[in-house]
């Protein structure tokens, strides 16, 4: 547990946080991406509550019998839990981020013990808190239908994308199309792989559900977000045909950088590029090969940054406090 100040401007009141990072401990996706982004411009007192769940033993350990029992220490104004992951009862003010219900609209895609423990525990914790911040109107579409969560109760803030993303900068050479997610099922890297013609540059991390690179494309693993800015610059395009999605980070990065954008029909996607990319069907591999062929720029956009998520999660904590 470590606690850090901030520097505060004359006449605000001190909010003190306790902020789970654990998820930085697990992985470099879109949560970790949230929790850093979160921790470095919140302008509030912050102490951070972390368990060591750098294998699957201890990620057992952590969902069974630490994140139930999880409280903010003494003198704490919040507890703000990043995932759905947290306590099945609040004992104050409790914060929790919801990234995508996955786990409970697909429990096929995920792990007998992820499934299992997820059915009963993330209804309990999001029932628990105090306020829910979803990623996306899809997602908070999603904890409605599926846990039956009041909707007054769920503040929707979009997830902000780096400024290294920027039309400007070092292209990647090549004549290629880019995928960009961890090996998931979800990701349906493998129908992606079926309808690119030429090369397919895969970017991402292995995941679960016994997912490998097809054959047939590039497989990257984990890059840095200069070497992942250049990756988007330089390609025909970005396919993001996922199954599902809360927000679909890839899609934002891409279209901040001038990325031509082949994504999933009726997701989370289309809620965040509206106009500006190409929607497929992502069941139907042909679909997603005519979206490649019909793929076109748009004007770069610009997506919220880091202060902006913090000052509007900042005026969560006080609403909640």
């Amino acid at each position: 547990m470590a606690a850090r100040r901030r520097d505060l401007p004359r006449g605000v009141p001190p909010v003190r946080v306790a902020l789970d990072t654990t998820p930085l401990r697990q992985t470099r996706a879109g949560t970790a991406r949230y929790v850093a982004g979160l921790r470095e411009h919140l302008d509030v007192d912050v102490v951070e509550l972390q368990y060591p769940a750098t294998s699957r033993l201890r990620t057992l350990a952590a969902d069974a019998l630490w994140y139930p029992r999880l409280r903010a220490p003494a003198g704490s104004d919040v507890l703000h839990c990043t995932t759905f992951r947290g306590p099945f009862r609040a004992r104050g003010p409790l914060v929790v981020t919801v990234h995508d219900l996955a786990v409970l609209r697909h429990p096929e895609w995920f792990n007998r013990w992820t499934a299992s423990y997820s059915r009963l525990a993330v209804p309990r914790v999001l029932r628990a808190a105090t306020r829910l911040i979803a990623v996306s109107e899809f997602t908070k579409r999603e904890i409605v239908s599926l846990v039956g969560v009041d909707a007054a109760r769920i503040e929707v803030v979009p997830n902000a994308v780096e400024d290294v993303f920027a039309p400007a900068g070092p292209k990647a050479d090549g004549d290629y199309v880019l995928a960009v997610g961890t090996l998931e099922p979800r990701k349906n890297l493998e129908r992606i792989a079926q309808a690119v013609e030429g090369e397919l540059r895969v970017v991402g991390a292995r995941g679960w559900g016994g997912v490998d690179p097809p054959a047939n494309v590039t497989w990257l693993g984990g890059v840095s977000d200069d070497e992942l800015a250049a990756l988007y610059r330089g390609a025909r395009c970005l396919v993001y045909a996922s199954l599902y999605e809360g927000f679909g980070i890839p899609v934002a990065e891409a279209l901040q950088c001038g990325c031509p954008v082949v994504t999933s029909r009726d997701s989370a996607m289309e809620e965040l590029a509206g106009a500006d990319a190409v929607y497929v069907d992502p069941r139907d591999a042909e679909s997603i090969r005519v979206g490649v062929a019909r793929a076109v720029a748009a004007p770069p956009r610009r997506f919220a940054n880091w202060v902006d998520v913090a000052r509007r999660t900042r005026e969560i904590y006080e609403a909640v406090a």
